[in-house]
């Protein structure tokens, strides 16, 4: 069975994410993982059954994976090597400079900041589990490869070292033309990727679709994304039933006429959010505001609808517009949505139905995923019966004192069904959290106050 074929043929077989690995990147020195494969602590009707070769026993994978500790603990970096793994094989080939070497993050407090980097994931691709990954430095690629298990056993697609690409039978006689495309500082999915039949393209579109980062710097971009749902006759229903249930004070939208060049830059916006365009440099576009956008919330007043500018919106609201858009995105599709510090402005209430809406096969019909970054503990709950996330679906980040982050699951603790986990989180029987002292910032204080009183 090739890359790009149907496991048991007819309906479109399921690709989720079953792991993502790195090592020495951002502030991870060490190697690190998350998992979503369901373990033995995996609450009911939470798991997915998802078949993963021809014939073969389905494997259990969560559609939820969260993380905690403390502020600069590494919680955001975890989401961005994922994305920054993304951007490498969307972009290495097409946008790069050929001379300008490999852009990638490594731990800079180390004794060699020069030292490779590792990116690997491991995925069930339209019913089939692949694995793909390489190794990196500031500036060229060591190795690359990709294997699948079509049935059961592992099959190389194919392996590079240095410039040497060794081809499985499969892709052989197809992709040799793209061997010699390759660049040092390109990864060979990208090239790939940037040819009229590419060989590879289902694991190249996985990419394309999947590890999208929703964080503040990118809301305008996101809001862009929501409101051109808006428009579409499509999705409108849905955008807007979002933004009521949210009991946000939202009870309509109205759509304005813009001039042809800003509706281009918002065409343009959302297929850099699909991955059709490179993403532009930093600070070059830090996408429309939003009156930009086209759209007016309208709120109910006494006499009827009232149009709200964006300065008359609450964080929250605005927050939340720039969600809607890439939630649903996600759950229509069946992607894996990153999103930073998802309880930044929200109520923990409407985090707890987001995450809902991941969780529940019945709103997730298309398995898709959701890892995100949070300090709300009521979403790590107190009794089983109040607990949305399921005791495998939680990790930790932890920052040494030389600076590395680490990454572990609460699983390791093998915490009981009833655990109240939340409690012990904040009793810092799991680690993850920051040391603070009140003597410490009394003691700053006192510099700029004279301290002591009256």
């Amino acid at each position: 069975m090739s890359i790009d074929s149907r496991a048991g043929g007819g309906e479109r077989q399921p690709s989720v994410l079953l792991a993502f690995r790195g090592q020495n990147l951002r502030s991870f020195r060490d190697a690190f993982e998350v998992s979503l494969l369901a373990t033995p602590l995996a609450e009911s009707g939470v798991v997915r059954q998802v078949p993963w070769r021809v014939g073969g026993k389905p494997v259990g994978v969560l559609p939820v994976a969260a993380l905690y500790g403390a502020n600069a603990s590494g919680k955001s970096n975890v989401l961005r090597v994922m994305r920054d793994m993304r951007s490498h094989v969307l972009s290495s080939f097409r946008s790069s400079d050929p001379q300008g070497g490999f852009p990638r993050r490594s731990f800079m407090l180390g004794a060699d900041p020069a030292a490779p980097s590792r990116y690997e994931v491991d995925l069930v691709l339209d019913g089939v589990r692949h694995e793909y990954g390489f190794v990196a430095d500031d500036e060229r690629i060591f190795e690359e490869w990709a294997v699948h298990y079509p049935r059961g056993r592992s099959t190389l697609l194919f392996q590079r070292a240095g410039d040497d690409v060794e081809l499985g039978a499969s892709i052989r006689s197809k992709a040799r033309a793209t061997v010699d495309l390759i660049r040092p500082n390109s990864l060979f999915l990208s090239a790939d990727a940037a040819v009229k039949q590419p060989v590879l393209r289902s694991l190249s579109g996985w990419f394309m679709r999947n590890l999208t980062l929703a964080e503040a710097e990118s809301r305008a971009f996101r809001q862009t994304q929501t409101a051109v749902m808006l428009a579409d006759p499509a999705s409108q229903a849905s955008v807007l039933e979002m933004l009521r249930a949210a009991d946000l004070g939202v009870h309509g939208a109205q759509r304005k006429e813009i001039d042809p060049v800003m509706r281009e830059r918002l065409k343009r916006i959302v297929r850099i959010l699909q991955g059709l365009e490179a993403e532009p440099e930093p600070g070059a576009d830090e996408g429309p505001d939003f009156e930009e956008l086209g759209v007016s919330l309208m709120h109910e007043g006494v006499s009827g609808p009232v149009e709200f500018e964006q300065a008359d919106e609450s964080l929250g609201t605005l927050v939340w517009f720039g969600l809607v858009g890439p939630v649903l995105e996600s759950l229509a599709r069946g992607t894996v949505l990153l999103a930073d510090e998802l309880d930044s402005s929200l109520h923990p209430d409407l985090v707890r139905q987001l995450v809902r809406l991941f969780q529940d096969p019945s709103t997730n019909p298309h398995r898709a995923q959701l890892i995100f970054n949070s300090h709300d503990p009521t979403l790590l709950g107190d009794s089983a019966g109040d607990r949305p996330l399921g005791r495998d679906q939680v990790w930790f980040t932890e920052k040494s004192a030389d600076g590395a982050s680490r990454l572990y699951p609460l699983s390791d603790f093998d915490p009981r069904k009833e655990e109240a986990v939340a409690k012990r989180y904040f009793a810092g029987r799991y680690g993850a959290k920051p040391i603070v002292s009140h003597q410490e910032f009394a003691a700053a204080v006192e510099l700029i106050t004279g301290g002591g009183g009256s």
